[in-house]
């Protein structure tokens, strides 16, 4: 297989003589056709976030021509290293991940993976050492800086529902997760902590991590016993899609409680209209899915380095959830 650096100096000389010779490259359609990449959406085949990227990936094999084959890990991070290892056995191009399970543990896998010629590349949750190492070999990063979207969050959450030094909030998330997604809940209750509120926190489990419903004896025992708290944030997709369901079964009505949470789906675009959800930070997962294939593309084809691009720098809210709905409905934002 030839390696990035070949393909880098081949081109080089290529350049040489197209520039000599006046001549110019034509567009060519399918210009990744043969280039066999493994995909990972994430999630369980169908599910919030998982579909989007899962979009993303089926359109660039579409307008691009690879070979792509598809793991879907149920958000379990020994699952997807698993099928990581799986999909360097089988000598794939490239390989699109998440870095759920974290550096020490994903970076050996990385590092064989370049050993072989196949190209890693991450997207959502990113592994800056392997990124750091790799770049100019292929390795990029689509997806947010998640402390720093963590924050942000957090923060423009604590704005706009005037609250209270003192005042209680409610932080679901994956502290406990290894690597950069971990990070991004932090970042949350960072910023909730910098603004003088109280934080409860409380760990999205494993069953809830796979499935969104069994959460809903966990948030309305929460709010039960702490019916003062002020802002919920929910620090997952899927739990962000069901706040309408969590709202209704606590018996919250629109307005009683300011939900902030990750990411756009079909539900949480109606729970933005009805007013139950006031904030959501749009990741847009559809371009964590099409760009990460474009990127071993470009590289397996041309050489070139590794894409770092932050697909998170919009809120949606009440004032412009209209316009994005449409496409939530289709499962593209």
């Amino acid at each position: 297989m030839i390696s990035a650096r070949m393909m880098l100096s081949a081109l080089a000389c290529s350049s040489a003589a197209l520039l000599a010779g006046g001549a110019m490259a034509e567009p060519v359609e399918k210009w990744c056709e043969g280039v066999r990449i493994a995909a990972f959406p994430g999630g369980p085949q169908g599910g919030v976030f998982a579909n989007n990227v899962y979009n993303g990936f089926r359109q660039a094999e579409l307008d691009l021509g690879a070979d792509v084959t598809y793991y879907f890990s149920n958000w379990d991070p020994n699952l997807m290293l698993q099928q990581i290892q799986q999909a360097v056995a089988t000598g794939v191009d490239g390989i699109a991940t998440y870095g759920f399970a974290g550096e020490d543990a994903t970076g050996p896998i990385v590092q064989q993976a370049y050993e072989q010629g196949i190209i890693f590349t991450t997207l959502n949750t990113s592994l800056r050492d392997s990124q750091a190492a790799y770049g100019p070999n292929g390795f990029g990063y689509v997806g947010a800086p998640n402390y720093d979207a963590g924050y942000a969050l957090g923060a423009e959450a604590a704005a706009r529902a005037e609250v209270s030094e003192g005042d209680k909030v409610f932080v679901w998330g994956l502290r406990s997760q290894g690597g950069d997604r971990g990070q991004r809940t932090v970042g949350v209750i960072d910023a909730f902590e910098a603004a003088g509120l109280e934080v409860i926190y409380q760990e999205i489990d494993a069953a809830t991590n796979a499935n969104p419903n069994a959460g809903t004896a966990t948030f309305v025992g929460l709010m039960g016993a702490n019916p003062d708290v002020k802002i919920v944030v929910t620090d997952h997709g899927g739990l962000t899609s069901n706040v309408g369901v969590y709202a209704d079964a606590a018996g919250l009505e629109p307005g009683d409680v300011y939900f902030a949470g990750f990411d756009m789906s079909p539900n949480t675009a109606q729970a933005v209209q009805e007013g139950y959800q006031n904030l959501v930070i749009d990741q847009q997962p559809y371009l964590q899915g099409y760009l990460p294939i474009l990127n071993i593309c470009l590289t397996e084809k041309y050489g070139f380095s590794g894409l770092d691009i932050n697909t998170a720098g919009a809120f949606v809210d009440a004032t412009n959830v209209d316009a994005v709905a449409p496409l939530a409905a289709v499962e593209i934002r």
